[in-house]
């Protein structure tokens, strides 16, 4: 297997490092990053405990006019639809004020799970390794550091048999148009292409968030899905609003990818309420 140009995302004892910063936020980002990081503490106040960045803008590799702003915030108790409310209204007021962000999403979730035992291979290696702090204390601080492992890899995307089932649901119940079905492409494409990188992670010991890097390192392991990975990655970046292009997913790769990550590294531990 050939290494990339890139370090592969581990620094010193082969453990995963941060991938993003805030000196790497492009500069027309700026503007809008420094009024969420104000709006938030307006919004949650004292029930905010830290809020982070994740994604390209952080990465340094956010497109004007095309990359959304993603923030994950933990609270000092669990999220109230309340609080949900707050956040959508949040985003839609940040998304409409800066043009150059192509909508806003908000996580949310409270700090005892974010830190909790059931989540530490989970959102705990997503808060240490994926996002990059914008408020408060560093809850990267109480968490360990990671490797590429078979555990993390388990408990990242070892669940994906869950999702097909609604993952059906939700393209039988969207409106039959390619603008409906674009944001659904997207968000299948990038799961599924993650979920790819993450069955192979182990093996090629390391970690990128570049789509394209993620289905070419698959590919390497698994030749004769290659073409559909590297597609699902185009996807993910340009979505089209082929139904085709979904029943492709549910139908073929989703199955086969839960069944071989399931084979290979076990099925996710269960959460509450999660069937």
């Amino acid at each position: 297997m050939p290494e990339t140009a890139s370090r592969k995302g581990l620094g010193p004892g082969g453990y995963l490092e941060r991938e993003g910063s805030l000196a790497r936020v492009p500069h027309a980002f700026r503007p809008g990053v420094a009024a969420a990081r104000e709006q938030l503490l307006d919004v949650f106040g004292a029930r905010l405990h830290s809020a982070y960045l994740y994604g390209s803008i952080p990465r340094g590799t956010a497109r004007v006019g095309r990359s959304d702003l993603d923030l994950l915030v933990a609270l000092r108790n669990e999220p109230s639809d309340a609080d949900r409310r707050d956040a959508r209204a949040f985003g839609e007021a940040v998304d409409k004020e800066f043009p150059q962000i192509d909508g806003v999403g908000t996580l949310l979730f409270s700090r005892a799970r974010l830190l909790s035992e059931l989540e530490r291979y989970d959102l705990g290696w997503f808060v240490a390794c994926l996002c990059t702090p914008l408020l408060g204390d560093d809850l990267a601080e109480h968490l360990p550091r990671y490797r590429p492992d078979s555990l993390l890899a388990r408990e990242t995307n070892g669940d994906l048999f869950l999702h097909l089932p609604r993952w059906r649901e939700r393209i039988a119940a969207a409106e039959d148009s390619d603008e409906a079905r674009r944001p659904l492409v997207r968000f299948m494409s990038r799961h599924l292409v993650r979920t790819g990188l993450t069955l192979v992670m182990p093996r090629w010991q390391g970690w990128t968030s570049d789509l394209r890097e993620m289905a070419d390192v698959f590919g390497a392991y698994y030749p004769a899905r290659a073409a559909r990975m590297r597609a699902a990655a185009v996807h993910g970046y340009e979505p089209v609003g082929d139904l085709a292009v979904l029943h492709t997913y549910v139908d073929d790769l989703g199955p086969w990818l839960a069944e071989e990550y399931a084979r290979v590294h076990g099925v996710k531990a269960p959460r509450p309420g999660v069937r």
